[in-house]
C-alpha cells in the first residue's frame, strides 16, 4: 500500500494538535495528562511534526482540489484494494495500523495530491508522444496462483487436455480474490506498480484471447498461470490521451525532486501561518512561511 509523501502512513490522530488546554486526554491514579501536555510532548516529536506536516498540506490540497475527489472514487480504490488482497484485506490493514475509514482517508489524500500533480503537469505534445512510446494498453487476464512448480506444471498439463481455465482456477488456485470468478483479474497496463514485473512481462506476450502461459510463471507470491481474456491493439497516440495523462502523473508522484517542487508550490499559495513558534520550521524543507507566536 501506498505511503505519503512525509512518510506517515496510518499516522492520523483524532485529537487536533492545535486545540489544547487542561481537559484531560487522560487519566489515571497517578494523576492526568492534559491536552497542552500531550500536544507539548507530540510536537516534540518526529511524527508528532509529521502528523501536522500532512494535516497542513490537506488542508491546502482540499481547499483547492477537495471538489474533484468524489466519494464515490474514494470507495472504488478502497474496492480495487480490498479486491486485491481478498481474504487477507483485514489482516493487511492491521499489520498497518489502520481502520478501514483510515485507510479511506489515505486515499482520499493522495486521490489530493494526484489532482495536485495533474494541475501542475505540462501535457504538452511532445511529453504525450514521449509517454507513447512506451504505452501499453491495458489488459484483462485470467490467473491461477499456486505455491509450488510441479502444481503449476499439473495445471498447464490440464489445460492442454482440455480443461475449463475457471474450473482449475476454482480447484487449484490459492489467490481468494479471483478464484471463485475464473481467476479474473481487473484490467492493468505496463505501468502498474501493484504487479510483479514477471507476471506483467509474461501477461503481455499473450496476445489472442484464451492464449495461456506454457510454462509456470515464477513471480514474487508464488507460481502462476495466465490466460489472455482481451489484450486490444495500440492505436493511435490520440486515442489514448487520457490514460497518458494518468501514467505521466503516476510517474511524477514516485519522483520525490518534482513532488518536492510541487508541495512546495502549492504550501507556498497556501497562506501557511505558523502560530506556534516553536513550530515555526516545520515546513522549511519546501517553503519558508511566517509565524505568530503564542506559546502554548
Amino acid at each position: 500500500m501506498r505511503k505519503w509523501l512525509v512518510g506517515v502512513a496510518g499516522l492520523f490522530l483524532s485529537l487536533t494538535l492545535a486545540a489544547c488546554g487542561s481537559t484531560a486526554v487522560v487519566t489515571t491514579n497517578g494523576g492526568k495528562i492534559t491536552q497542552s501536555q500531550y500536544y507539548s510532548s507530540m510536537k516534540e516529536t518526529s511524527n508528532g511534526k509529521q502528523v501536522l506536516q500532512q494535516m497542513i498540506l490537506n488542508k491546502v490540497l482540499e481547499k483547492n482540489y477537495g471538489s474533484q475527489v468524489k466519494d464515490s472514487k474514494v470507495n472504488s480504490v478502497f474496492n480495487q484494494y480490498k479486491n486485491q488482497y481478498g481474504s487477507q484485506f483485514s489482516a493487511v490493514l492491521e499489520q498497518q495500523g489502520l481502520t478501514n475509514a483510515s485507510f479511506k482517508s489515505q486515499i482520499r489524500d493522495n486521490l489530493l495530491l494526484e489532482a495536485a500533480v495533474k494541475d501542475n503537469t505540462n501535457f504538452s505534445d511532445a511529453t504525450l508522444k514521449k509517454q507513447f512510446k512506451s504505452y501499453q494498453p491495458k489488459i484483462t487476464v485470467n490467473t491461477i496462483l499456486v505455491a509450488k512448480k510441479s502444481t503449476a506444471e499439473t495445471v498447464i498439463s490440464q489445460l492442454k487436455s482440455g480443461k475449463s481455465f475457471a474450473s482449475l482456477a476454482k480447484k487449484y488456485s490459492t489467490d481468494t480474490s479471483t478464484k471463485n470468478n475464473g481467476g479474473r483479474m481487473a484490467a492493468f497496463d505496463n505501468t502498474s506498480t501493484s504487479l510483479d514485473s514477471a507476471f506483467k512481462k509474461a501477461a503481455y506476450e499473450l496476445k489472442n484471447k484464451g492464449d495461456y502461459t506454457k510454462t509456470p510463471v515464477k513471480t514474487s507470491y508464488g507460481y502462476q498461470v495466465i490466460q489472455m481474456v482481451n489484450h486490444p491493439a495500440k492505436g493511435n497516440y490520440k486515442d489514448h490521451i487520457s490514460e497518458l495523462k494518468d501514467q505521466i502523473v503516476t510517474a511524477e508522484m514516485s519522483d520525490s525532486t518534482k513532488l518536492h517542487n510541487i508541495v512546495a508550490k502549492i504550501l507556498k499559495n497556501g497562506n501557511v501561518d505558523i502560530k506556534d513558534a516553536q513550530l515555526k520550521d516545520i515546513l522549511a524543507s519546501y517553503i519558508n512561511v511566517s509565524s505568530s507566536s503564542s506559546s502554548k
